[in-house]
């Protein structure tokens, strides 16, 4: 059972997911910062009020927080859309090639290939 469990985590796929829940979990700060320091203080500008948190209806004893959901609302559109615009940045980034496709060096055939292999198995 031991060498089971540490070819479970020794195994590439959990060690890559591992490392993405880090990563995003660091990277949530850094959007977090961005959302916070940036965009809030230029919707403020905009609207003159940052925060619809304490927004409520009351009725009678109970107050209704609706204000709380507009503004979790707010930051999911805005982490949302950065998180987008970030993504299809490095997206495009990494679809560029550094070897143009007349510059890659030519492969062999399927033909090729397969001819190679039929004569490996007649040497046999």
């Amino acid at each position: 059972m031991w060498k089971e469990f540490k070819g479970f985590i020794a195994n590439k796929n959990v060690v890559t997911m591992a490392t993405g829940i880090i990563l995003g979990s660091a990277f949530t700060a850094i959007i977090t910062s961005l959302v916070d320091n940036i965009f809030m203080p230029i919707i403020v500008a905009i609207t003159g009020q940052a925060d619809v948190s304490g927004l409520a209806l009351s009725i009678g004893n109970t107050e209704i927080g609706y204000g709380a959901f507009i503004q979790a609302i707010i930051n999911f559109i805005l982490i949302g859309g950065f998180l987008f615009m970030t993504l299809k940045a490095l997206e495009k980034a990494q679809n560029k090639k550094i070897i143009s496709p007349e510059e890659e060096p030519a492969g062999p055939s399927e033909v090729e290939l397969l001819q190679d292999i039929l004569a490996e198995l007649k040497n046999k």
